[in-house]
């Protein structure tokens, strides 16, 4: 039977995950190995994977940032699904501003993915764009409930105050890291971006996609 359902492009947003995939210093890369394979006596192959939750495409919870916070299993899927605006920022520097996401911001819809990168980086770097605690404060005021980043980290490699975590938990946002947004013109889409049910977890790799609105 066809889909009844109109076909609409389709943007994956999420880095592949592999071995070679880069992780936070210190963070636990990819391993996988394999509980079984194909052979006499065996129907199937059974792999075991071991990673940091956040590698590759990822919303981080509450949890991460704030003992006691809720979980990502535990978060309302609502802001991970729904209209949302990729606005390009690509000459931002090291924190975006509000006045560098100001040009999209009429009509804004509750969730927000901003381009920082010419390219995905494929290999750690502390040379990427972050989120200046002002503009998440920016972005809620304006009804923005989920922002999004093409960069390993809201917040600068370095920080230990972590001061744009610290305002997403203030003025409860969600969050995704580690988008690809490098073929994604600026505009409005449909986001779909689940967090797995990890009631313990904090944080979730996603396999967040784009669709188009027509």
């Amino acid at each position: 039977m066809p889909d009844p359902l109109p076909t609409r492009r389709l943007w994956d947003i999420s880095p592949p995950l592999h071995a070679a995939t880069p992780p936070f210093p210190g963070d636990t890369p990819y391993t996988q190995s394999w509980a079984a394979r194909i052979g006499p006596g065996c129907p199937v192959n059974v792999s075991a994977l071991g990673f940091s939750p956040h590698l590759g495409a990822h919303a981080d919870a509450p949890l991460h940032y704030a003992d006691g916070a809720p979980a990502v299993g535990l978060l309302d899927l609502a802001p991970f699904l729904g209209l949302c605006r990729v606005i390009h920022a690509l000459d931002a520097g090291p924190l975006v501003h509000p006045r560098q996401l100001a040009h999209a911001a009429d009509g804004l819809p509750p969730r927000v993915l901003v381009r920082t990168a010419r390219t995905a980086p494929t290999a750690w770097s502390t040379d990427f764009s972050a989120f200046a605690a002002e503009t998440i404060d920016w972005l809620a005021d304006r009804g923005v409930r989920l922002v999004g980043i093409d960069s390993q980290s809201v917040d600068p490699a370095d920080s230990k105050a972590l001061p744009s975590h610290q305002r997403l938990l203030a003025r409860d946002l969600r969050v995704l890291e580690n988008l690809v947004l490098d073929a994604v013109p600026p505009g409005d889409y449909e986001l779909i971006a689940l967090p797995l049910k990890l009631v313990e977890a904090d944080a979730s790799p996603v396999r967040a996609v784009l669709r188009a609105l027509v």
